[in-house]
């Protein structure tokens, strides 16, 4: 999944924990923290490549650098 690769390559210094669910119907959601920071359900289309990774960039702020930064 090219979503998570993203993340972690970019962010694996300050992810403690990835998990991949399961659901039915095409069910894509990405949630940090307890906030959804994508969701195929409200967005009515799949993520863009690079939309995840921005989507968490943003999240974390201009203060939490990439990884090897």
């Amino acid at each position: 999944m090219r979503a998570v690769s993203d993340l972690l390559s970019h962010y694996q210094h300050v992810i403690a924990d990835v998990r991949l669910v399961t659901g039915g119907s095409g069910v894509f959601d990405v949630v940090v923290d307890g906030t959804t920071i994508y969701s195929k359900a409200v967005e009515r289309r799949h993520a863009r490549p690079g939309e995840v990774l921005e989507r968490f960039r943003e999240l974390v702020g201009p203060d939490v650098p990439a990884y090897g930064t």
